[in-house]
């Protein structure tokens, strides 16, 4: 029997998972990967940890499967998009990696949209602007940090980075490099004229080659053998951008189909044909399977704000129910399953990390009383959270051509029942999740499959991997009292608008 092992690297988690080529799961392991807080607004790993991070999965996940090396047939990588990861001359890190939750290049965006750089830019990339981007980072480095560029040979994402470590070639995948800002996304190349409305034309000479998501770039190297355990000469695919492997994961690689992934970030994604060009959504980007365009609207602000809550604010209640042997994510839903649908509890605004409203956004509760429990404010962030993935979904749904059969959904959000219902409820669309452990490692698997030759296409490896978990239908009596919220939720988001940047300051 032949494996397929797949690798994702989050900004908070490193995980390996090998399957079959049925798509059962034959092992899964993951590591936590330190965030570096340098300063408010950034956010940053060691490059060398994460390296570390990966190859102590994979010799884990060997150990504990009992599955010899030589029977993985393919190897392929997922990781977080955006952020910044530069090699340098000498063969190591030039700097800490960038990640996407980091929002120290904000200004770059605001100048370039005032400037009309943004409009140039977005008829070459049909992208807007984020201040995690690689060319707002980029630009970042070139004024604070003059010397790293000097010093930079490749410019990676982060499995490009990875997958270099496990095979010693330096390449880029398409699903990463298309929605880094640095592509044409008709020609499909990186294009000078981009870099130059950026004032990064000399960078063009640190990007490297471009590679489809199942072209084979390279093969587990002999120093790598001996580090992981893995066979020497393993095939290791290009992998994708972790969205990517999500869509494929859940069976959301579909035209009547929007995948919903409620991770780190709250990605809202669908396929199509062609772009959305009229600038109505936040970017375009070519998706693993080529024939098709991902349409993107996406923000930090998902269940890293959710993390951040019970690590921060729930410590006890955390280690309380792990002496319990149980979840405390579970016992959160637990929580929130006990407060009626009905009754009010406070807006929480998911702006922890960054926003998808004002750039220098910030968290906060709003409406909070006497009578509201821990329970209130569980609940608060389940909603809060799950409204600003409706934020993004109701642009998406402008732009589709017919309303969509259903939400796929991926993330921390679909291993809740809870939560997955109030997706349903609050979107008005039925939601389905998939069997599996972890979306991004089986996205992964299934890639390797592709590109070792055991299924043709995406298409036909969704068929044979992929098994549906549950489906939960929009329960129209929640209908009424999640509108209400939602609509109070965008009055508080708009009241504070002024808000911010007098905070800003202060934090500066």
């Amino acid at each position: 029997m032949k494996y397929y092992m797949g690798i994702d690297c989050g900004s908070t988690m490193t995980k390996a998972g090998l399957y079959t080529a049925d798509g059962a799961e034959r092992g899964l392991e993951a590591i936590e990967t330190d965030l570096l807080i340098p300063r408010p607004g950034f956010a940053e790993r060691d490059m060398d940890a994460l390296r570390d991070a990966v190859f102590t999965v994979i010799r884990s996940l060997l150990s504990k499967s009992g599955i010899r090396p030589d029977v993985i047939a393919g190897i392929a990588c997922c990781g977080h998009g955006k952020g910044l990861y530069l090699w340098g001359k000498n063969g190591r890190p030039v700097r800490n990696a960038i990640l996407s939750t980091d929002n120290r290049a904000y200004e770059y965006p605001l100048k370039w949209k005032k400037d009309g750089t943004e409009d140039k830019v977005f008829d070459i990339s049909l992208q807007h602007i984020m201040a995690c981007q690689p060319v707002a980072l980029l630009t970042w480095i070139r004024d604070h940090e003059p010397e790293v560029l000097d010093r930079t040979q490749w410019i990676f994402e982060c499995k490009d980075y990875v997958r270099m470590l496990l095979t010693g070639e330096a390449l880029a995948e398409i699903t990463d490099y298309s929605g880094a800002n640095f592509l044409n996304l008709r020609t499909r190349r990186y294009d000078a004229t981009l870099l130059d409305c950026f004032g990064l034309d000399a960078i063009m000479d640190k990007l490297p080659p471009l590679r489809k998501s199942t072209d084979i770039c390279g093969h587990i190297t002999k120093e790598v053998s001996q580090d992981t355990g893995l066979m020497e000469g393993t095939p290791v695919a290009g992998g994708m951008f972790d969205i990517d492997a999500c869509a494929i994961a859940v069976n959301g690689a579909r035209e009547d189909r929007i995948c919903v992934i409620a991770g780190t970030w709250s990605i809202n994604e669908y396929i199509r044909r062609e772009p959305v060009d009229d600038r109505s959504i936040l970017m375009n980007s070519i998706f693993c399977d080529p024939d098709y365009y991902l349409i993107e609207e996406s923000s930090p602000t998902s269940t890293i704000n959710y993390e951040w809550f019970i690590r921060t604010l729930l410590p006890e209640f955390r280690d309380c129910a792990r002496t319990k042997s149980q979840s405390v994510y579970d016992a959160c839903s637990e929580l929130v399953a006990g407060i009626p649908h009905d009754e009010f509890s406070p807006i929480f605004l998911p702006f922890l990390f960054a926003s998808n409203v004002h750039p220098n956004a910030k968290a906060c509760f709003v409406g909070l009383s006497s009578y509201h429990t821990r329970a209130h404010l569980i609940r608060s962030v389940y909603e809060g959270i799950t409204y600003c993935h409706k934020w993004h979904i109701d642009k998406l749904l402008r732009s589709c051509a017919s309303p969509p059969a259903s939400i796929q959904l991926a993330g921390g959000v679909a291993r809740s029942s809870v939560w997955s219902q109030m997706f349903a409820d609050v979107m008005q669309l039925p939601v389905e999740t998939v069997d599996v452990s972890e979306t991004g490692t089986l996205g992964c698997a299934m890639t390797a499959a592709v590109a070792t030759g055991a299924y043709q296409s995406f298409g036909e490896a969704a068929e044979k991997m992929i098994k549906i978990k549950a489906k939960y239908m929009p329960d129209p009596a929640t209908f009424e009292s999640y509108s209400s919220r939602y609509k109070i939720y965008h009055k508080v988001v708009d009241s504070l608008d002024p808000v911010w940047d007098d905070v800003q300051r202060m934090m500066s």
